[in-house]
């Protein structure tokens, strides 16, 4: 069958007329030859109905009848010889069985006998399309008439009609002959057939015609015809050009419309509306021109679309065309003048397009971007003149506009009555809506903005940037008082609608909002009628509430950013009630009060002063949750006012009675579910008090804490972000509460404890309950797998302060169960060392599916928490962690005849060992060695030797390099040689200030041992007896050793006494009997303290004695007098008056009396609430990147300084530089204990950016110690930090006394 016969050409002929009618719309539709055979190859991707056509049908059959016997003995001699398989690497069955077939004889037959005879087929069907052709002319020319009149009935410029078309091709001598059939001089009906042939013709041909400028010129002149018939027709030739053709042709059609119309405004002969008479849209002449501007409208929108494809010249014609019309002014026509204003194009296009869309869509990339922002510079800068002075016009004339706003708003949003005429007032708004769209989209745009300022007539100034924007707030608080009841989004056109959206996007975009925003007079302008109210004062617009609530969404969004919240915390350009010149965020601030306490007569009768005040006080949150802007805020006690109105809100929540079916009504229903909104966004602006610590110092003394965090945690669990202005979620606040106890407590009887250790059992022994298991889980590589990641950071975040874990732990005992059930889940913290961590029982092991995935964890969570030298002390006199590893290392061996076996080296004996060394050593940087947690490649994967009992071997152990003694000429030993009664001599201390810091400078080594000893006797002498710099008042205590042998120590300090002695003898400090001298001293500090601590009424745990921590200052004292026990409590009694105590010294003011009984018994010390707070307040000044890091981290700089603090940077800096951080805090002030641990972090950097790129920032700060920095390096800089905040702190620092406000 590979030959055709006549009658198969025939039903092949038949069949392919049939497929073509089929795909003849897709096919119609191309806008080129080339494109249709595109169309044509791709049928079968882009046709589902392709296989069902009977010519592929046929031909399927046809293909099957000549090449099914070569298929079926090509595939039998390929799957024939045995052995032979289709492996990788070869070919296919099918590939190889379709290879040779295409290179069989029958296959070359057969497609040459096709091809031919499909040929001849198409060669047919071409030549009977062009006989049905002419035929079809001929009945056209007979039938022209009656087609004629029904032309007529359709006046819908861009109908479907004109788009289902067919195209008749057409040559150049009878475009030539159209082109002067449409010559105006022609009879109508010699016209309009011409124009009914050029309909058919495709419209690439007609532009690219040698007769296009004639024809151009003709179709010009039809469209102004009085004929509306013959202008449609145009119209819709123009439309369907628009839709089916290229940009090169389109554009040729949009300039020539845009011309047309041009001519239309200027020339005499068209009658064009005036503002008095306004548009009747049923009147011929105004529809004519509607439909115009309406079909350039609607390519407007679509052309930015595809014209980036095309040459910048095509889009240039058409920006350039447009921007010429909407120039055109009615000074500019040549129309009688009168005192009629006839309207402009602009008025008609903004008719159509009221918020100006097409500009949008061309300002929004960047090539077309350039060109129209070049042109209007330097061409039609008269449009946006235009605009700016419509909106001049409005807000001189505002009241005016109150009905054309409300017939707009209607027409445009609601649509229910079919209105036909626009009034000039209507007319004018819609105007000025279109142009404040425009000048908004304008200013988002850096060159936009160098088209300011701009020349208006009436004005002797050019308006600017800043004159504009005030513009736009005026008009925004003269807006009619217009309220569309029913419809939700009725009012998004009214002015203050608009102004609002321009506003938003300029602040929520930084250049813009620097620009535009960020100015004097604009936040002059915001804040002159909240000025007006408090000085008692009226304010002169309608709906006051409402603009407010507008007024207070900008200011929030100004705050939100680091310019913006510094102009309103630092610019003082207001003026106050009082008069004097303030600052905006004392301005906002004030109001706030005032509205939360209803002394506002001009606000005290509204029904929405409740959305008000949510709204201002979400404004100085923006302010509060930062350190420096609490620093501003705090003096007004904002809190206080905030919790008042929770307390009051709560009340009413509480009386309401018990529902009765029948007895509410609605309007009470809507009451209360009102309030308890209210009362939770009062909770929701209380909690943001907590994301800095002196905030949550404030949040803990409201005594709203635990509701606050049980707030928090309904919203972490499901997931919801802090506020609309916050990019991250409540891990940071969550970590801050966590640092303190007060905040820790009440994390855990929210329930978030539990919910954290639940969630962390889920993903690391249960796995996902709603993850179909197709496949076994692959082993972890890393030792925390990535599921359980979140988890362990989250409970590192939770565990990392002493006084959380202390809350959390203290006093309790491990479960320690005989049987742990499979599915019995921890629920505490406790309930985590129990299961993971202490794992010393078969029922145990047994309880973890994952043994050895959990325990890994567990002991990784533990070296963490363990870096933190209280909670070792803790989890080692509670638990006797130590020695339960060293068990399991003894357990974990080879099993020998005899001979105690090798230690088997696996993850955990790996991470054992390292935790064993870990708490066992002490020492910085350059003092100890901490073995890796990862084996080695080559013979000896783990070179370091592994224990199970201590001491430890050697090989741990850095000797101490022996330093030679202290030169005794150097300048310090003769300057304090020469000053045995420093007490008395004038001028000492900043001799000796001086003195300190220049040897620092040159010689730090020098300040070290007996030298540096005496230095800090001297200063603490010379400071303890001035009445001056004594801060706490002098207590008589008795120094007697008898009075405290017999005083126990906790079992905290008797191990943090071990470490001391054990740190001191390996420095070469103390004796071998030094540990009794150190407990003596240990026991006159507790008595000394405990003297002065008040007696405070709380359940919390750390209160319920003593300092709960070991006292590492008065070791690392003990240590710095070589081990003189009576030397070293001589100083620390002086010590204890000066003001630097109360922050080198922890246990100082521990409870102390010396504190506000309110401070006191909030387990807050000064140490977080004022050290940590500004710590983190000049870091974000100091070190922004470090302080972003942090925050991206979810973790805090006060949570890991004050551990630093805590234990005087024992195991994270060398012993010299300890000494240099305290003599440095003691001779040169405490707000010196902040600025060193700025440097720290400034220090630390590059490490800390590239540990937030890994996720891991809180672990590396904890478990790493900070090699390479010394405290003499920074010391210029810590001296510049002292020059520009050392008033702020340590006027802070002093007023710890103080109660707080």
């Amino acid at each position: 069958m590979s030959q055709f016969s006549a009658d198969d050409e025939a039903e092949l002929q038949s069949l392919l007329r049939h497929l073509l009618k089929s795909v003849k719309e897709r096919i119609s539709g191309a806008p080129s030859v080339e494109c249709a055979e595109e169309i044509l190859l791709h049928l079968e991707e882009t046709d589902e109905h392709f296989h069902n056509y009977e010519f592929i049908r046929y031909l399927r059959h046809y293909v099957e009848s000549v090449l099914g016997s070569v298929i079926e003995k090509e595939t039998e001699s390929c799957t024939s010889a045995e052995g032979q398989a289709v492996g990788s690497g070869q070919d296919t069955l099918v590939q190889t069985v379709t290879r040779k077939t295409r290179e069989s004889n029958e296959y070359k037959k057969m497609v040459q006998s096709l091809k031919n005879t499909m040929m001849v087929v198409v060669e047919s069907l071409i030549n009977k399309f062009e006989e049905d052709q002419m035929r079809k002319e001929e009945m056209h020319r007979k039938n022209q008439h009656e087609q004629h009149s029904s032309h007529y009935t359709d006046n819908c410029s861009d109908s479907d009609s004109s788009f289902n078309q067919s195209y008749t091709f057409i040559k150049q001598e009878q475009l030539q002959v159209i082109a002067e059939k449409l010559d105006p001089s022609h009879p109508k009906e010699v016209r309009w057939d011409a124009l009914q042939t050029l309909c058919c013709a495709p419209p690439s041909d007609v532009i690219n015609c040698e007769s296009w400028t004639i024809l151009r010129k003709h179709l010009s002149a039809a469209l102004a015809d009085p004929d509306s018939a013959m202008s449609d027709k145009v119209l819709r030739f123009y439309a369907k050009t628009f839709s089916s053709s290229p940009l090169n042709i389109t554009r040729e059609i949009y300039t020539s419309l845009a011309k047309n119309l041009e001519s239309d405004f200027l020339s005499r002969t068209m009658r064009i509306p005036t503002l008095t008479s306004g548009v009747d849209i049923s009147s011929p002449d105004a529809a004519r021109l509607l439909q115009k501007v309406r079909l350039l409208n609607e390519f407007q929108k679509e052309v930015p679309s595809f014209w980036i494809r095309h040459p910048e010249k095509y889009m240039e014609e058409i920006i350039e065309s447009t921007l010429s019309l909407l120039t055109v002014t009615h000074e500019q026509s040549l129309r009688t003048t009168g005192s009629e204003k006839a309207l402009e194009p602009v008025y008609f296009l903004a008719m159509l397009d009221i918020e100006a869309t097409w500009f949008k869509k061309w300002m929004h990339g960047y090539y077309s971007r350039t060109v129209v922002l070049r042109l209007l510079e330097k061409k039609y800068k008269s449009l946006i003149v235009a605009s700016l002075q419509q909106c001049i016009d409005y807000l001189e004339s505002c009241s005016v506009y109150n009905d054309s706003i409300s017939h707009v708003q209607h027409e445009q949003l609601i649509g229910t009555i079919r209105r036909t005429l626009y009034t000039g007032m209507e007319l004018e708004y819609i105007y000025f809506v279109h142009s404040l769209c425009l000048l908004g989209r304008l200013l988002i745009y850096t060159h936009g903005r160098k088209l300011f300022p701009v020349k208006v007539k009436n004005r002797k100034d050019p308006i600017t940037l800043m004159d504009f924007i005030v513009m736009l707030i005026r008009i925004m608080y003269k807006h009619p008082n217009i309220t569309i009841s029913g419809i939700s989004h009725a009012d998004s056109l009214s002015p203050t609608s608009l102004v609002m959206e321009v506003l938003r996007t300029l602040c929520d975009r930084k250049e813009c909002a620097i620009e535009c925003i960020y100015t004097i007079p604009v936040i002059e302008s915001l804040l002159s009628p909240i000025i007006a109210l408090l000085k008692g004062k009226q304010v002169d617009f309608n709906r006051a509430e409402t603009t407010l609530t507008h007024v207070a969404d900008i200011l929030a969004r100004i705050a939100t950013t680091e310019r913006g919240l510094s102009l309103f915390l630092y610019e003082e350009n207001n003026s106050s009630a009082e008069g004097e010149s303030i600052s905006a965020a004392h301005v906002i601030v004030q109001f706030t009060r005032k509205l939360l306490v209803e002394k506002i007569p001009a606000l005290s009768e509204s029904t929405t002063l409740t959305s008000l005040k949510g709204a201002f006080i979400f404004v100085c949150r923006q302010m509060y949750n930062t350190c420096e802007g609490l620093q501003v805020l705090k003096p007004y006690g904002l809190h206080d006012s905030i919790v008042q109105a929770w307390k009051k809100a709560s009340s009413l929540s509480e009386r309401v009675p018990t529902p009765v079916p029948g007895a509410i009504s609605s309007s009470a229903t809507q009451d209360l579910q009102n309030n308890m909104v209210w009362e939770e966004t009062l909770l929701d602006n209380l909690l943001n008090f907590a994301a800095t610590p002196k905030g949550l110092l404030l949040l803990q003394q409201t005594g709203a804490t635990n509701e606050c965090v049980t707030y928090m945690f309904s919203r972490f669990t499901k997931k919801l972000q802090v506020s609309r202005c916050e990019k991250f979620g409540y891990g940071v606040m969550v970590t801050q509460v966590a640092a303190t106890a007060p905040g820790v407590v009440a994390l855990q009887s929210s329930g978030f404890v539990k919910a954290l250790v639940l969630e962390l059992w889920s993903v690391l022994e249960c796995g996902r309950d709603d993850v179909r298991m197709i496949h076994p889980k692959s082993t972890p590589m890393d030792p925390i797998d990535r599921s359980c990641q979140k988890a362990f950071l989250a409970l590192v975040n939770l565990l990392s302060s002493y006084q959380a874990v202390y809350e959390l732990i203290s006093k309790q005992e491990l479960p320690n169960k005989p049987e742990y059930p499979l599915r019995e889940m921890p629920t505490s913290i406790i309930d985590i060392i129990d299961r993971l961590i202490i794992i010393d029982s078969d029922a145990k092991i047994h309880s973890l599916f994952n043994f050895e995935q959990s325990h890994t964890f567990g002991l990784r969570l533990l070296n963490v928490i363990c870096c933190n030298l209280d909670t070792l002390l803790l989890l080692e006199s509670q638990y006797k962690v130590s020695q339960i590893l060293l068990n399991t290392q003894k357990e974990n061996v080879t099993e020998t005849s005899g001979n105690q076996g090798d230690f088997i080296i696996d993850g955990l004996s790996v991470e054992r060992n390292h935790i064993l060394v870990r708490v066992n050593l002490v020492g910085g940087p350059s003092e100890r060695f901490l073995p890796p947690r990862a084996l080695q490649k080559g013979i000896d994967p783990y070179p370091w030797p592994m224990f199970s009992s201590y001491p430890l071997p050697k090989s741990y152990i850095i000797e101490v390099p022996k330093k030679s003694a202290s030169k005794q000429d150097s300048e310090i030993c003769k300057f304090l040689a020469s000053s045995k009664n420093s007490e008395k001599q004038t001028g000492w201390l900043e001799h000796c200030k001086k003195q300190f810091c220049k040897t620092m400078m040159t010689k730090p080594d020098a300040i070290r041992g007996n030298v540096l000893a005496d230095l800090l006797e001297k200063i603490v002498m010379h400071r303890s007896v001035s009445t001056s710099e004594c801060f706490f008042a002098a207590t008589d205590y008795k120094a007697v050793d008898s009075s405290v042998k017999n005083q126990s120590l906790s079992s905290v300090d008797k191990l943090g006494i071990q470490i001391s002695v054990r740190y001191g003898k390996y420095l070469n400090l103390l004796k071998e009997d030094s540990e009794q001298d150190l407990c003596l001293l240990m026991k006159h500090c507790k008595k000394f303290l405990v003297q002065q601590q008040a007696k405070v009424k709380s359940s919390l745990c750390c209160l319920q004695g003593g300092y709960p921590g070991y006292d590492w200052f008065a070791s690392s004292v003990f240590l710095i007098m070589s081990g003189d026990k009576e030397r070293a409590l001589k100083c620390l009694l002086r010590f204890s008056n000066l003001l630097v105590s109360a922050f080198l010294w922890l246990p100082r003011l521990h409870a102390s009396i010396h504190l506000p009984v309110e401070i006191a018994e909030s387990g807050i010390h000064p140490v977080y609430s004022c050290t940590a707070h500004y710590i983190e307040m000049l870091l974000k000044i100091e070190v922004p990147l470090v302080f972003s890091a942090f925050r991206m981290s979810g973790f805090t700089p006060s949570q890991i300084c004050q551990q630093w603090l805590a234990q005087c940077f024992w195991n994270y800096l060398d012993w010299t530089e300890i000494c240099h951080y305290i003599a440095t805090c003691i001779i040169l002030g405490p707000d010196y204990q902040i600025y060193i641990c700025i440097a720290v972090l400034k220090h630390l950097q590059q490490e800390i950016l590239q540990h937030t790129q890994t996720q891991d920032l809180q672990v590396f700060l904890k478990e790493e110690a900070i090699p390479g920095f010394h405290v003499s390096n920074y010391l210029a800089y810590m001296e510049r930090l002292e020059q520009t905040y050392r008033s702020m702190v340590l006027t802070d620092m002093r007023n710890i006394k103080l109660k707080i406000t």
